[in-house]
């Protein structure tokens, strides 16, 4: 039993600190103190995963195979943990607006972060529907958290579609519990290679609302609705978030439930259609969207939903050739590339907007030459979002392209090119905005200084903007990683 509680302790430690912090609100006021306990513990977190990995737990699996400590499970939570350190970092500016409920907020940072890495790693469908309400409920009350009328809207409807979406999710896994009379993944899989044959319908019915109570979380056409309002209503910080932790965690899942369990030959026709279909609207619908908008948070969740459409590229790759793990590691490097990137594109937004009190495309003119410094990251931010070399998602597009054309589902990479063409239009309006459109007030102002921007906001825009230069100058680094971490699902 306590080597069960061992592999659960990554969760543990953060589950335990935010409990603390709850408490510890009510005596200390001193918001410095309550983001260095936030830190210590996903920094803690993140130390007990790579002990972990270090003795040799890795292949190791708890309560009765609900849980597994495997290279995917660590790749998703580190990835996971560096993104809730960014989002804490960065919510300095936001916190020290916040005359109450810092511990709130941060704790449940916290609590979200641990259901997230509790997805990655669980195999069991219990186990992931509690850990999806875990997260989903912490981040209902994030999106929320300014008591305006745009936070209140936005997290009201975010729970509103989330609770249809967990609902459709728990009749999916009724479903499979009735056919299979498990809700373990590996059962499962057993269930469908023996006795599957004549049940194909109901495996797909029960496959489909799995996709969309998982492609909600994913922010996957047409299950996106959530995102923009939530993107524009909650604090800066938490957008940026939900737009990489949430995303990484949804393909974790899918990736696990329909190459664990729902992997058969005998389904994989239906997952590829049906993933192709959902990738060509994503992308679609995500893109002309986007081009309609002026708000630049707006704007990066309909980017959200293209991009989660060039995720399922993917997808559909394996489930047309499973021993293709090009598509499954392509995934991951691209997941990895796209936290990074988001994250600095969100860092800098919020730098603006705390200087300038805008989030308008349109007010970003003549930014190039007040912030040069500032401008040059987010150019170079957007030109990544794009796919452009030598930028972290470059070489994703290659790999997640390639593996289409392979798997023969060429003509859905030429989709995703045609789309990434389309991408350009908005992605390079901001840049547009600020190194050639000239500011309605004409007078000549110096450059700005970044220097009153607190060292956490900083540091993690620098971090932020290394990663997407290394990843793309060097993306081997990554690939080795993810061929490794995707090894244990579809070997």
């Amino acid at each position: 039993m306590l080597s069960d509680v061992n592999l659960l302790g990554p969760e543990l430690v953060l589950m335990v600190v935010g409990g603390f912090l709850l408490i510890a609100d009510l005596f200390i006021k001193h918001r410095r103190v309550l983001v260095g306990v936030t830190v210590a513990a996903l920094l803690g977190s993140l130390v007990y995963t790579t002990a972990l990995l270090s003795e040799g737990f890795v292949g190791n699996d708890a309560f009765n195979g609900i849980l597994v400590f495997d290279h995917f499970a660590v790749f998703f939570q580190v990835l996971l943990i560096g993104a809730a350190l960014a989002a804490v970092l960065v919510s300095q500016p936001t916190l020290a607006r916040l005359p109450s409920r810092r511990g709130e907020y941060l704790a449940l940072i916290l609590f979200s972060t641990a259901g997230l890495q509790l997805l990655a790693g669980t195999r069991d469908l219990i186990g992931i529907f509690i850990a999806l309400e875990l997260t989903s409920i912490a981040q209902y009350v994030l999106v929320g958290f300014h008591k305006d009328r745009w936070g209140s809207e936005a997290g009201l409807k975010y729970l509103l579609t989330g609770a249809i979406a967990s609902a459709v999710l728990l009749y999916g896994m009724a479903i499979l519990l009735g056919l299979t009379g498990s809700t373990n993944l590996a059962d499962i899989s057993r269930y469908i290679a023996l006795e599957g044959a004549g049940r194909e319908e109901a495996l797909v019915l029960a496959a489909v609302f799995l996709i969309v109570g998982f492609g909600f979380k994913a922010a996957v056409a047409p299950f996106q609705m959530w995102a923009p309002d939530a993107y524009t209503g909650a604090p800066t910080p938490i957008a940026a978030y939900l737009s990489v932790a949430s995303k990484a965690a949804a393909f974790a899942i899918l990736i696990r439930v329909f190459f664990e369990a729902l992997g058969d030959d005998l389904l994989a026709e239906h997952w590829k259609t049906i993933f192709a279909a959902l990738a060509t609207i994503s992308m679609f619908v995500g893109n002309v969207f986007a081009l309609r908008q002026n708000n630049i948070k707006r704007m990066l969740a309909y980017s959200s939903v293209a991009q989660a459409g060039t995720l399922l590229i993917g997808l559909a790759a394996i489930s047309a050739d499973r021993s293709e793990l090009l598509g499954a590691s392509g995934m991951l490097f691209y997941l990895a590339g796209y936290t990074v990137t988001n994250l600095a594109a969100f860092v800098v937004i919020i730098i603006i907007a705390n200087q300038r009190g805008t989030y308008n495309i349109n007010d970003y003119a003549g930014l190039g030459r007040r912030m040069p410094w500032l401008s040059g990251i987010l150019a170079f931010a957007l030109i990544s979002l794009i796919g452009l070399p030598p930028t972290a998602l470059f070489f994703g597009k290659i790999y997640l392209f390639d593996t289409a054309v392979q798997s023969g589902l060429g003509w859905l990479a030429v989709i995703g090119t045609i789309n990434t063409v389309i991408s350009a239009a908005y992605y390079l309006r901001p840049v547009k905005a600020m190194f050639v459109d000239q500011p309605e007030t004409e007078e000549d102002e110096p450059p700005v200084p970044v220097a009153p921007t607190s060292r956490g906001v900083l540091t993690t825009l620098s971090l932020a903007s290394l990663g997407i230069l290394i990843i793309g100058l060097v993306p081997s680094l990554v690939i080795d990683v993810a061929e490794q971490a995707v090894s244990a699902i579809l070997s």
